[in-house]
């Protein structure tokens, strides 16, 4: 048996094996979809995801607007804000407390296809490349998000964050063109055709790309600290909200100025822009290196409890669709 263990094959084999263990223990969520058939698995992940979104955006929305207004307020000519709480107190003296929410039925009707689309990919993908075992590695989860992230921002987030920003940026002219979700979005489309709920596409994939690579590559790493290695380790809610806020906030220093540049490019004035880097070169040259990283804190804020709150729910969800189903 000695000889079995210095043969350079068999401890390859045995350090191959244990990192593959160890891996599995580490998936971003802490808790496993149980399924008996390919359909239950889809539908259980992308309910879970989808009921998650939905609450999440209801209990966030303020502080997504006042993040949105701060990033636009150079650009409207009419409101200036002096911080986060001169937003808070114009919106409210302006528009009542509903001003804060001005914008919530588009989020919350993209949040829940937004949230289902990104798990279902993530736990797809991650299906997908560990051969149906779902045992991944730290690399294949920060891949894994990217492919995640980058989905949900073609076919929602693109279209869902135009019509915010237009319809934010929209509330603070001289005379509102909008009178409402639906009648802002068949506003831009006949003026603009169906590209105009797609402004910014490519700022926006980056932004939902580097988003979700970031926040699932930290779970990753976060379940994989806290488990030492025993995959049957239990999950307090208390610890994946934690993990979450962590990873939040993460994603929001490495991507906030591809947010600025994004939210530029969808507002209603986004034709001033010739295109990204000329977007990039006009808000540097508004105020250099920290107009990229305008509207960080009420960002910060918004994005830690977000992800805090969709990961502790996803997996909540799931416990329950396993339990009952």
């Amino acid at each position: 048996m000695w000889e079995d263990l210095m043969n350079p094959s068999t401890r390859r084999r045995l350090c191959e094996n244990y990192t593959r263990n160890y891996s599995a223990a580490a998936a971003a969520s802490a808790v496993k979809i149980k399924y008996k058939s390919k359909p239950e698995f889809y539908i259980k992940s992308i309910l879970s995801g989808g009921i998650a979104g939905g609450i999440e955006i209801c209990i966030t929305m303020p502080t997504e607007y006042v993040k949105t207004q701060l990033q636009l307020a150079k650009t409207s000519g009419k409101v200036q804000y002096d911080g986060i709480w001169d937003c808070v107190r114009k919106t409210v003296k302006e528009h009542g407390v509903r001003g804060l929410y001005r914008g919530l039925a588009s989020l919350v009707l993209f949040s829940i296809p937004k949230s289902a689309v990104r798990f279902c990919t993530y736990d797809a993908v991650s299906k997908w490349v560990s051969s149906g075992s779902g045992n991944i590695s730290s690399y294949q989860a920060l891949g894994c998000g990217l492919v995640a992230g980058v989905a949900e921002a073609v076919f929602v987030v693109t279209p869902q964050e135009t019509i915010k920003v237009k319809l934010i940026h929209d509330m603070n002219q001289e005379k509102p063109q909008f009178k409402g979700l639906f009648h802002g979005v068949r506003t831009i489309v006949r003026q603009e055709g169906l590209s105009g709920i797609y402004k910014g596409l490519l700022p926006t994939v980056a932004k939902q790309g580097s988003n979700q690579a970031t926040r699932f590559y930290v779970m990753f790493l976060l379940n994989d600290l806290y488990r030492r290695g025993d995959e049957n380790t239990k999950f307090p809610p208390y610890v994946t909200f934690a993990f979450g806020m962590v990873a939040g906030a993460a994603s929001v220093f490495v991507n906030t100025p591809i947010d600025v540049v994004k939210t530029r490019m969808q507002g209603v004035d986004a034709a001033k822009y010739k295109g990204i880097l000329d977007c990039c070169r006009q808000v540097y040259a508004s105020g250099g290196l920290m107009s990229f990283y305008k509207g960080t804190v009420p960002r910060l804020g918004r994005v830690c409890m977000d992800v805090a709150i969709v990961f502790t729910l996803k997996e909540q969800t799931v416990r329950l669709l396993n339990y009952v189903w």
